[in-house]
């Protein structure tokens, strides 16, 4: 049997037992017929792949990293080391960031639907450009070079999260929308297995361009789905267009508003900004164990552990099971309220980013990262998923989620560079297989998740409010 079969073969296993448990769960009554359902799933499933497929042509440079650092050019130096992808990756995060000042408005303006198709396009592009350069042999300034690319895939990329809340935002209403955060989530998890296990599977049978030039011409097949299936509203598919009891309740027939006032009122919203800080710490702690994980492991001589040979499918399940976890408790137990969800997963975080500075060098450290990455992509599901379009409302999803997902990729950047400046450069001479120069991992982590408790507790009550 395949490698690739028997690593997607628990995915699909957790992906039905979870299927079937939430099918047994009470429904929550909308009105919603069987029809409406059956024909939302079918808008956003292409919806969904495609953003999963986002995140493989997005995160590919994590396993390309693995072959460059252990290529050297004439002179003798890796073609990327640690500090390299500290700063490709942290300028991609920042281009990221910052573009969602564009592309939110963008958005609201013209639709999801056309946004999450520019995306596709123009991230397939900026592959494809990649997969060229590193085909080429070109090594002076290859740093250089990747910055600038990775970085227009970045403002492409980051069309995505905001198209898909903004296409899912009419045909959810608030009571449900848990489930579209459990959604999000599974989405998210998809991508990073396709990303890094995948990603993993094609380094080991094709040279190092095709880990770019394949998620390039999976995201042109996931454009002509998107393109033929999806539409931005229910009425666009014949069904009425109903009041989702979110922050746009009673706004249906006004004309838009101006950009300017929805920023403006998005800033002065206390609950939006709290949401964005919360959000801001899980860009970096959710970057901090993705992206250098296995950049630790490698490093201590631990490559044939369990969950670094598996890295991909073991941050698949966690963020799968977290969630899943995180959108049945907000519907169920907390009355759609997703603060106190995301208190609960930054409380595990910070007793994880503890925990994890005395563990440099057990093979416990592996099971304990799995587990924190099901809290950080729980709560990332959570707010930027979900609450984003409930205190945003259906008609500013866009900017919401802008700002929202905006701050994520600020916490990723200052992740990056922080590590990238503080984790050891062998380049430099620096003893990588040292335990102790790790150490500024976890611990970095500690004030972050602590920061992000104490906002997290502070949105516990929070609802979306009717203007």
């Amino acid at each position: 049997m395949p490698k690739w079969i028997e690593d997607l073969a628990p995915i699909l296993l957790l992906l039905l037992a979870i299927a079937i448990v939430v099918n047994r769960l009470p429904r929550i009554d909308i009105g919603h017929s069987d029809r409406y359902r059956h024909r939302r799933a079918r808008n956003w499933l292409p919806v969904g792949l495609m953003y999963s497929f986002l995140y493989m042509g997005r995160y590919n440079l994590t396993p390309a990293k693995g072959v460059l650092e252990d290529v050297t050019n004439a002179a003798g130096v890796p073609l990327m080391s640690n500090a390299d992808f500290g700063t490709i990756f942290g300028v991609g995060t920042a281009v990221y960031g910052f573009s969602f000042l564009i592309n939110g408005p963008l958005t609201d303006r013209f639709g999801g639907k056309k946004a999450l198709l520019l995306g596709g396009f123009g991230s397939a592009l900026a592959n494809v450009a990649i997969g060229l350069l590193v085909r080429s042999g070109h090594t002076e300034d290859l740093p250089l070079w990747f910055s600038l690319l990775y970085g227009v895939n970045m403002y492409f990329q980051s069309f995505g999260a905001v198209a898909i809340v903004k296409i899912n935002a009419p045909w959810f209403h608030v009571r449900e929308r848990g489930v579209f955060g459990a959604i999000f989530g599974i989405l998210i998890s998809l991508g990073i297995y396709f990303a890094f296990d995948i990603g993993r599977i094609i380094l080991e049978h094709y040279a190092v361009e095709w880990v770019f030039f394949i998620p390039a011409i999976v995201l042109g097949a996931m454009y002509l789905a998107v393109q033929l299936l999806a539409v931005d509203t229910p009425s666009q598919a014949g069904f009425e267009d109903f009041d989702t009891g979110d922050a746009s309740s009673g706004q249906e027939h006004l004309p838009p508003d101006p950009v300017v006032e929805v920023f403006r009122r998005m800033f002065k919203s206390p609950i939006v900004m709290t949401i964005a800080a919360i959000e801001f710490c899980s860009g970096f702690l959710r970057q901090a164990i993705m992206q250098w994980y296995r950049t630790y492991a490698k490093a201590i001589g631990e490559a044939d552990t369990f969950v670094y040979v598996n890295w991909g499918m073991l941050l698949c399940c966690a963020g799968i099971l977290g969630g899943v976890l995180a959108g049945v408790i907000s519907d169920r137990v907390f009355n759609s309220r997703r603060g106190p969800v995301a208190a609960v997963l930054y409380a595990g975080m910070l007793v994880g980013a503890i925990v994890l500075s005395f563990l440099l060098g057990s093979p416990l450290l592996g099971p304990l990262i799995v587990l924190m990455s099901m809290c950080v992509i729980g709560v990332h599901g959570m707010l930027s998923g979900t609450a984003s379009m409930d205190f945003g409302g259906r008609r500013n999803a866009g900017i919401a989620v802008g700002i929202i997902d905006g701050f994520v990729y600020m916490g990723t950047a200052v992740m990056s560079f922080t590590y990238g400046s503080l984790l050891p450069n062998p380049e430099n001479g620096e003893a990588a297989s040292n335990l102790g120069d790790w150490i500024a991992w976890p611990v970095a982590m500690i004030p972050v998740a602590a920061i992000g408790l104490l906002f997290a507790m502070r949105v516990w009550h929070a609802t979306p409010q009717k203007k």
